[in-house]
């Protein structure tokens, strides 16, 4: 396949098994466009004259000209602009193939949008730092421009580009690197900014009105381009990587809990009567029946999604307006092909409330295709055109506008404060941050060498709930992750269905694509269940699980297969009193939450502390916290424990804090000890939160354990 120009391969990264933690080191950015709109249009008559030397644009998850704020500012102060987009394995591993498919969409209209105007999108294959360092040589920019951004990964990329080109001593001057946002809101510090959303509203702070797309200037300089790839290549590009991960491993994420659950299942009801078995799943693990397979779905040739059966919206800006128009449009109704299509993805994916935005349009927002203050302007715009220019005090008038604006607003929070974790880390422990489907997700590793743990918290905590162990776990030579779960603390909360598998799904992937290899999983409560759900599911994932204080129950009469009908789970919907149930349950939990804790801490009451109380009723008010708080209210943990314990089939340690309120703690464990087997169990003087109660004695009891499940791994290896 010919490439934009000649490219070296050179690997650059740590083994996926056990990659290298340190943090990208914060810096000052020497300018920041978003926060200096004069710069950005040029007063007339003076933009020629300010005009000179060359830049290069590096476009990652900003595939855009609309409301871009770094082309913008490149096109006013260079005569030559240099766009630029490099498929780099780090980026694209980990994403699934309809999402690499809508990538070379957005790709491609963003190609054919700048070649329209006399520009072009040059295409690099490789390490990003060798491409924009040999195209350096070749363009000899002044600047270059990216979007700054928050995820870990993309930021240790930026920060290896960066070293690399300081390390060259380029005749002419090293390229000064400007990053820029698109922030909905116009605060002058961000280090002084509340994390508390229940603050922040206060300040009734106006939102920015997106850019328009500048006029790229024709790009004279001879250089070599190249077609767009078609995702086979892509997928051989990946597969020759020099840190690609083994088959077996990425294949963990392609299945499904609730493929696994209706596979086993099924494989049981086989054993007994097959005429009751209603589909089937081919070698492959793929779903089937013949009712499946003998309809046919119209397909349109102006479709705007990706597949036939997903809700992805596929293509570039244009693509995505057009979609967005249907969207917001629904209640007119329509006689376009096309719009209808989306319609009907519309009904499918509104399984709650505004659920339906975020699955349409998720993907798009995630690459950049259009901004989330572009779909803010577009949504108000549409309901003043309904409301003869005004907007009513009393919500908006339509369903989808209130979707589209409630999404991009929630969006742009959880980034504010993801970008402040970097930022300025007041924690203890460095923060980074891990996209999940989009969504931005906390964590933080500690340690260097040793075998790797997750610490999971339970409901209402946060990654921070384990401050008394993380680095004691680490000095006791072990490397310790702890994340904050999808829909608490300071992670992300999205308008989707939150179920236990969800939660599972979650933590395979964070597995798989952060950690890089098996691990030690740690569980409070809620989060105990969710880490046995993982091993029952995908136990190669999983050394040793330690449930403390674990949510779930022990069915004695369960077979190896759950006699639970697993489309309960992924059908689950939320009903009207689940919401009225939430409400009133977020009003409880706000004004007692001080007597309620306390009482799970009955030994050591002081742990009960102002931080502790302060970051749990701040998530409460975060957006988005009322509906995870609907499908806890839903919860029915329908897969028994013991089931889960069985399918994993290795080493289990419950830690059982005796004085817990909310279990009856000797009857639970009467009965783990009379159905499951390889369970060690642990009592303990405490309450439902033993690690952050009597954190010394856990401690020393999760390193005794790690260290011995270790020593009986390794005897199994050599024997």
């Amino acid at each position: 396949m010919a490439l934009a120009f000649s490219l070296r391969h050179h690997p650059r990264i740590a083994s996926p098994l056990r990659p290298s933690l340190p943090r990208p080191r914060p810096r000052r950015l020497p300018f920041c466009v978003a926060c200096v709109r004069p710069l950005a249009s040029p007063a007339p008559g003076q933009g020629e004259a300010a005009r000179g030397g060359s830049a290069l644009v590096w476009f990652k998850n900003d595939l855009r000209v609309d409301d871009h704020p770094g082309l913008v500012a490149a096109v006013a102060k260079h005569e030559t602009v240099v766009p630029l987009y490099v498929f780099d394995h780090r980026i694209l591993s980990d994403l699934s193939d309809e999402m690499r498919e809508l990538l070379l969409f957005s790709v491609k209209e963003l190609k054919e949008l700048l070649k329209g105007q006399g520009s072009d999108l040059l295409l690099g294959f490789g390490s990003t730092e060798d491409v924009i360092l040999e195209l350096v040589n070749k363009v000899k920019p002044s600047h270059i421009y990216a979007e700054e951004e928050v995820e870990y990964n993309l930021r240790k990329l930026a920060t290896t580009v960066e070293s690399s080109l300081s390390a060259v001593p380029f005749s002419w001057g090293n390229p000064e690197f400007i990053f820029w946002r698109t922030p909905f809101y116009d605060f002058k510090n961000l280090k002084e900014l509340s994390a508390s959303y229940h603050e922040f509203t206060k300040l009734k702070l106006s939102i920015s009105l997106p850019m328009p797309a500048p006029t790229i200037p024709v790009l004279s300089m001879e250089l070599k381009t190249s077609a767009l790839p078609s995702l086979v290549e892509v997928k051989n590009y990946l597969d020759g990587a020099p840190c690609q991960s083994d088959d077996s491993w990425i294949s963990l994420k392609k299945a499904s809990p609730m493929s696994i659950l209706k596979r086993n299942r099924n494989q049981n009801i086989m054993k007994t009567d097959p005429a009751e078995r209603g589909e089937y799943y081919d070698e492959k693990g793929k779903e089937t029946s013949s009712t499946f397979n003998n309809v046919r779905s119209t397909k349109f040739s102006n479709s705007m999604f990706v597949s036939q059966e997903g809700s992805l919206v596929k293509g570039g800006t244009n693509t995505v307006l057009n979609a967005l128009a249907a969207y917001l449009r629904y209640l007119e109704g329509t006689a376009r092909d096309d719009w209808q299509e989306l319609h009907d993805k519309l009904r499918k994916a509104e399984r709650r409330k505004g659920a339906s935005f975020s699955a349409l349009f998720g993907s798009a927002l995630y690459f950049g295709t259009i901004s989330r203050r572009r779909v803010y302007y577009e949504a108000i715009k549409y309901e003043k055109e309904r409301n003869g220019g005004f907007l009513s005090p009393f919500g908006y008038s339509a369903p989808t506008v209130a979707a589209a604006v409630d999404a991009v607003c929630s969006m742009e929070w959880y980034s504010v404060l993801a970008l402040k974790s970097q930022i300025c880390n007041e924690g203890v422990y460095p923060v980074w941050i891990w996209r999940w489907k989009g969504h931005f997700i906390q964590y933080t590793a500690v340690g260097n060498e040793g075998p790797a743990a997750l610490l999971v918290h339970g409901f209402g905590a946060f990654l921070e709930h384990f401050r008394g162990n993380i680095s004691n776990i680490a000095d006791g030579g072990h490397r310790v992750w702890a994340i904050s779960l999808l829909g608490f603390g300071k992670s992300e909360k999205p308008n989707v269905i939150y179920t236990e598998l969800l939660w599972a799904e979650l933590l395979r992937d964070f597995i798989v694509e952060v950690v890089r290899e098996p691990v030690h999983l740690v569980g409070n409560s809620l989060g105990g269940y969710f880490v046995a759900t993982v091993a029952g599911l995908w136990p190669s994932l999983v050394k040793s699980l330690v449930l403390i204080n674990t949510a779930g129950s022990i069915v004695p009469t369960v077979s190896s297969i759950p006699s639970v009908d697993v489309k309960l789970i992924q059908e689950r919907k939320i009903s009207g009193l689940a919401w009225l149930q939430a409400q009133l349950l977020l009003l409880f939990l706000r004004s007692t939450a001080g007597k309620f804790i306390e009482k799970c801490y009955p030994t050591n009451v002081e742990r009960v502390d102002g931080w502790l109380l302060g970051e749990i009723l701040r998530a409460s008010f975060d957006p988005g916290a009322a509906i995870v708080m609907e499908s806890i209210v839903s919860f029915d943990l329908s897969i028994p424990l013991n089931y889960l314990l069985g399918s994993f089939g290795g080493e289990v340690l419950i830690i059982q804090g005796m004085k817990d309120p909310l279990t009856k703690s000797k009857a639970f464990l009467s009965m783990v000890r009379e159905h499951c087997n390889k369970v060690t169990v642990s009592e303990l003087d405490a309450g439902h939160c033993p690690h952050d109660e009597v954190p010394q004695k856990v401690n020393s009891t999760l390193r005794e354990w790690i260290t011995r499940v270790e020593s009986s791994l390794h005897i199994l290896e050599r024997a």
